[in-house]
């Protein structure tokens, strides 16, 4: 062990003359693994609550998606369905239309998107679990047109899917006749029949009525044109925590897709495809980081403060350390190397309580959302401790350990 470092840590565990500085010193050991462990802990809540956003709003999307580069719509008729259909683990390849449009129930109304699948899309197993109340889902029937509206959506528009005469209104914008303020003339609308809804999370609940496809293409004019075409994975293929296609192998799949779409087409994975939520998620995480880094920095002044008080108290030591050859640069690393310590000790004390912390919420569950009768997706605080946070609030803590002993330091021994 090097000099500097093994006196650094003698000076740690060997009693003080004064019992005050060894108070001072574990209360700036106790902060700091306070810090290390709200922020080991608040990272890993942050973790689960975006592993639940992620699963919600897998289940309702596509692993990949493909859109047209030069408009809002393509033709299904020249795309190539057979040989993306011949890649390994594609499951389906499904085209799909979206567009906005006016719902209406009786009395009430409500502005959403409306969007026209295939009957194959209920065959993803993920999908299918989404749906939550009884009846059929179309395609079962095909003399009849049914609707599957958010649970949001349905509650905003008084729908009971279990009343047989639920019928929802479909306005949608008409083609090429823009010029019209009469609703019967700018748009054309069409009913379907409401026997099911579904929920995955808020936003799409909220915003999603879920129609035969060839019906809402007939509705728009949209024969032989979909706004995009989505690609499902074999079951098998996912292997994550989340049910999801890892990020290597989803890679791989997007690869060979845009070998053969060419540059004509966008090719966008569940990141891309909801982009903006998960920067948004990233964003909070990042301003919640720093804002336990400021705490971990008001933790540290008491580190200062010990410091300064050992400093004062050694003095005699470091005239012998000098006395026996020892220059103002090893007693500077003694002191520098005892700060870091503290820290260090402090912090690694927090990390491996919040890690038990962390585990013990994620498998046994300690902390419940609400008094356990309100209605939630999960029951217990969602938590999922990463290795990466780890790593990052260890080296944060050595990082300002380190300043703020070299801080003291160099202004405690300016006159030493």
């Amino acid at each position: 062990m090097k000099l500097p470092l093994f006196i650094a840590q003698r000076y740690l565990l060997a009693k003080k003359s004064h019992n005050l500085i060894n108070i001072v010193t574990w209360i700036s050991i106790v902060s700091v693994g306070v810090a290390a462990f709200a922020m080991i802990f608040v990272l890993s809540v942050f973790n689960g609550f975006n592993v639940v956003i992620s699963d919600n709003i897998h289940k309702m999307s596509a692993d990949l998606q493909i859109t047209s580069v030069n408009g809002k719509t393509l033709n299904v008729n020249d795309f190539p369905f057979g040989k993306i259909k011949e890649i390994k683990d594609v499951e389906l390849v499904l085209p799909t239309i979206t567009e906005d449009a006016l719902f209406r129930n009786k009395d009430k109304q409500q502005i959403g998107q409306i969007k026209g699948v295939p009957p194959e899309f209920f065959q993803v197993e993920r999908i299918g679990n989404t749906i939550v109340s009884e009846g059929r889902v179309y395609g079962m029937d095909s003399h009849t047109n049914i609707a599957i509206p958010g649970v949001g959506m349905a509650y905003f528009l008084g729908i009971n899917p279990n009343d047989p005469l639920s019928l929802l209104q479909v306005y949608v914008p008409r083609r090429g006749n823009a010029s019209s303020f009469s609703l019967e003339n700018s748009f054309s609308n069409g009913q379907l029949l409401v026997k099911k809804v579904f929920s995955t999370n808020q936003d799409i609940d909220e915003k999603i009525v879920l129609a035969p496809y060839e019906w809402l293409s007939e509705l728009i004019g949209y024969e032989g044109i979909a706004s995009d075409v989505e690609i499902f994975v074999k079951q098998d293929y996912r292997r994550d925590a989340i049910n999801r296609v890892s990020t290597r192998d989803i890679k791989n799949v997007k690869k060979q897709i845009k070998a053969i779409l060419g540059p004509d087409y966008n090719v966008f994975d569940q990141y891309e495809q909801q982009s903006t939520l998960y920067k948004m998620m990233k964003s909070e995480k990042l301003a919640v980081y720093l804002i336990l880094v400021f705490i971990l920095v008001m933790a540290t002044f008491n580190v200062i403060g010990s410091l300064s008080m050992l400093i004062i108290e050694k003095k005699k030591d470091t005239s012998t350390i000098r006395a026996m050859g020892g220059d103002n640069s090893l007693i500077r690393s003694i002191f520098m190397n005892e700060g870091t310590i503290i820290a260090v000790v402090g912090g690694i004390i927090g990390l491996v309580l919040g890690i038990v912390a962390v585990l013990l919420q994620q498998y046994v569950g300690i902390i419940r959302l609400g008094d356990g009768t309100g209605s939630y997706i999960v029951e217990y605080y969602p938590v999922a401790l990463q290795f990466k946070d780890v790593l990052v609030v260890l080296a944060t803590i050595t990082v300002i350990g380190g300043i703020a002993a070299y801080t003291t330091v160099r202004v405690s021994m300016k006159n030493y």
